[in-house]
C-alpha cells in the first residue's frame, strides 16, 4: 500500500496513550451535508442507526442502511453521502490499533493484525448481513457502543474484550470475504489531488489543473475520481467551500459576501443559490439556525471545513 499524504489526513487526534479511541454521531444531513473523502490511522467501526447512505471504502461502492456495520482498516479513503428521501444516522468508533495490542510481537498480532494496519490483507469494508456470524457481530457492536457510553460497569476492559472478540468474529467467518492485496488501491491516484483540492479549495480549480495534479488526462482522472470518490470533483469542490461556508456561518461574525469570496466565489447570487440549494437554507437562514441550537460547529468539526460530527448520550443501537 503506498504511505498516504499527510494533508487530507484527518487533523483531530481520534485517540491518544489513555484514551485511545473517539466516538461520533454522524447525523446527515441535519449536522452536516456529508463525510467527505478522508483516511485516519485508526481503525473504525461504523453502524448505521437509521435512514441509508452511500459508501465508498478502499474503492468499493454500496449501500447501507439500518443495521448495516462497517469495519475500516487503517488509511483506508473512506466517505459518505445520505441517501435525500432517508437522511442517514450512523455511530462511528475510531480506536487506536493499540486496542488490539498492536505494539506487541506474539503470533496473533503478526498474523491477524498487522496485516490489516499495513493493507497486506482486507476485510470488506460493508460486513455481509447474511454471513454466518452477522447476529454475534452485531450484538458485539451493541456492546462496544455501550461501552464507549458508560452503560455498563468498568467499561474500558470490556471495550477491549468486545473489540477484540468483533475481530475475532470477523476472522473465523468464510462468508465475510477477505483478500491479500499485493499492490496499491486505484484510489491512491486520487489521494494528491484531494490534497490539493483541500488545500486551494478558495482558489479558482479547473478539472484541467486536478487531471495535471493526478497526471491523468482530463477523461481518465474524470472516471478515476468519481469511481474512488462518488462525485465529481466539481461537485467534491463545491460540498468544499459550501462546508466551509457553514463553519464561518456558524462560528464568526464575518459578513456573508466575506464569507462568499473567502470560499472561492465570486459571485455572491451565485453563492447564495448554491448554498440554499446543498443545505435547505439561505446563508441568512442557516446563521440564525445555528445560533439558535446553540451549536458550536467549531467544537464538532474534524480537520477540514467539510466534517463535522454531533453526539448523544443514549445507550441503544435500536430505534
Amino acid at each position: 500500500m503506498i504511505p498516504p499524504g499527510n494533508e487530507m489526513r484527518e487533523m483531530r487526534q481520534h485517540s491518544n496513550a489513555y484514551i485511545p479511541y473517539s466516538f461520533y454521531e454522524c447525523d446527515i444531513p441535519h449536522s452536516f451535508m456529508n463525510v467527505p473523502a478522508h483516511w485516519h490511522s485508526e481503525f473504525e467501526i461504523n453502524y448505521v442507526i437509521r435512514g441509508e447512505g452511500e459508501f465508498f471504502c478502499g474503492g468499493e461502492r454500496f449501500r447501507a442502511g439500518e443495521g448495516s456495520l462497517l469495519v475500516l482498516a487503517p488509511n483506508m479513503l473512506h466517505c459518505a453521502y445520505p441517501c435525500p428521501e432517508s437522511g442517514l444516522l450512523y455511530y462511528a468508533l475510531v480506536f487506536s490499533p493499540s486496542m488490539l495490542g498492536a505494539a506487541s510481537q506474539d503470533r496473533c498480532t503478526m498474523n491477524y493484525v498487522r496485516p490489516l494496519m499495513n493493507g497486506a490483507c482486507r476485510i470488506t469494508p460493508l460486513v455481509p448481513a447474511n454471513a454466518r456470524n452477522y447476529p454475534q457481530l452485531k450484538a458485539c457492536a451493541g456492546q462496544i457502543f455501550a461501552c464507549i457510553k458508560g452503560c455498563v460497569p468498568s467499561p474500558g476492559l470490556l471495550l477491549k474484550s468486545e473489540l477484540m472478540r468483533f475481530f475475532w468474529l470477523l476472522e473465523t467467518d468464510d462468508g465475510i470475504p477477505k483478500r491479500k492485496e499485493e499492490g496499491a488501491h486505484g484510489e491512491e491516484s486520487i489521494r494528491p489531488v484531494l490534497e490539493y483540492m483541500m488545500k486551494n479549495y478558495p482558489e479558482n480549480i479547473s478539472v484541467e489543473q486536478l487531471a495535471g495534479v493526478a497526471h491523468m488526462s482530463k477523461s481518465y482522472f474524470m472516471n478515476r475520481f468519481k469511481r474512488a470518490v462518488g462525485i465529481s470533483s466539481i461537485e467534491y469542490l463545491c460540498h468544499l467551500r459550501i462546508n466551509a461556508a457553514c463553519e464561518a456561518l456558524s462560528s464568526t461574525d464575518k459578513m456573508i459576501s466575506e464569507i462568499a469570496f473567502g470560499c472561492g466565489y465570486d459571485n455572491l447570487s451565485n453563492f447564495n443559490r448554491q448554498f440554499k440549494k446543498n443545505i435547505g437554507y439561505s446563508p441568512n437562514e442557516y446563521r440564525r439556525q445555528s445560533r439558535r441550537t446553540g451549536q458550536s460547529q467549531s467544537d464538532l468539526r474534524m480537520s477540514s471545513p467539510s466534517m463535522v460530527y454531533s453526539g448523544r448520550t443514549d445507550c441503544s443501537l435500536s430505534q
